[in-house]
């Protein structure tokens, strides 16, 4: 089955388009990472956007973590991606609904992976939003890393058959099915 992994980032937060958090797609899109066994790890930007919409229909899978609420719906605001859903696995939604509660990525990757993360979507915004080059570029390393976190733990769930979340000051296993 060919996959892809998917990350995308935001132009602006919830707090700052009309309708906030149900308003997704008026976050616009300042870039995407994927990562497929073909192409290895690709950046994509706003101008692009229609672009990866065609490109994420041509895979059986598409792996996120928290895509089916947030990285495809700010894609739906380039383009068709109700196709897409159905290809989606979404490891936040699988946990959430295993565990009954949300996991942030950057617990999961600790408590499985011992690494965290280089900062947070509000950062990547701010960093967005000054323009300056080489805090873009950190924005696009920021989501390349969230892929590759991404990609590690779904390589770890398929291999160990198990993942780890901080629960009540201890590591929970969660056992995973991910094919």
């Amino acid at each position: 089955m060919a996959e892809i992994y998917l990350d995308t980032e935001t132009q602006r937060l919830a707090d700052e388009v009309p309708g906030g958090w149900d308003n997704i797609r008026a976050f616009g899109l300042s870039v995407a990472v994927t990562w497929d066994a073909s192409n290895e790890y690709r950046e994509w930007y706003e101008p692009d956007a229609g672009r990866l919409i065609g490109e994420l229909h041509a895979f059986d899978r598409i792996v996120t973590f928290n895509g089916l609420r947030f990285d495809l719906e700010v894609l739906a605001a380039y383009g068709d991606v109700r196709e897409l859903h159905g290809k989606s696995l979404d490891l936040l939604q699988d946990l959430k609904r295993r565990l009954g509660f949300r996991v942030k990525l950057e617990s999961l990757a600790q408590a499985t992976l011992g690494k965290g993360k280089t900062g947070s979507g509000l950062d990547a915004v701010r960093w967005w939003r000054s323009g300056e080059p080489a805090l873009r570029q950190r924005v696009v390393e920021y989501c390349r890393q969230d892929v590759e976190v991404l990609r590690e733990i779904v390589t770890h769930g398929r291999r160990e058959g198990f993942v780890k979340i901080p629960s009540q000051g201890r590591d929970l296993t969660v056992f995973v099915a991910w094919e």
